[in-house]
């Protein structure tokens, strides 16, 4: 399994709509164990100039970025299937 890295603002509101799918999805078995390394952008934010994004939330696994910006459920269940293989 693969660790997602997923890069985010505590007051975006795409951001909230993303951690609350991240949270209802590993409420499923075969989701439960994904590890994702959740930064939040304002107070890391010399780790977040490393990387190569605008818009969060961001997802990168593998120092791949797997989407930026606005997020549906669907979008959210495609990264963690790519991090299941």
């Amino acid at each position: 399994m693969k660790p997602i890295k997923l890069f985010y603002l505590r007051n975006c509101p795409f951001c909230k709509r993303a951690l609350s799918y991240i949270e209802e999805l590993k409420q499923q078995d075969v989701y439960k164990d994904i590890e994702i390394e959740m930064i939040e952008e304002a107070e890391k934010a010399e780790l977040a100039d490393q990387y190569d994004y605008y818009y969060v939330p961001t997802f990168y696994m593998d120092g791949e970025k797997l989407h930026e910006g606005g997020i549906y459920k669907e979008e959210v269940e495609d990264i963690f299937r790519k991090a299941i293989r």
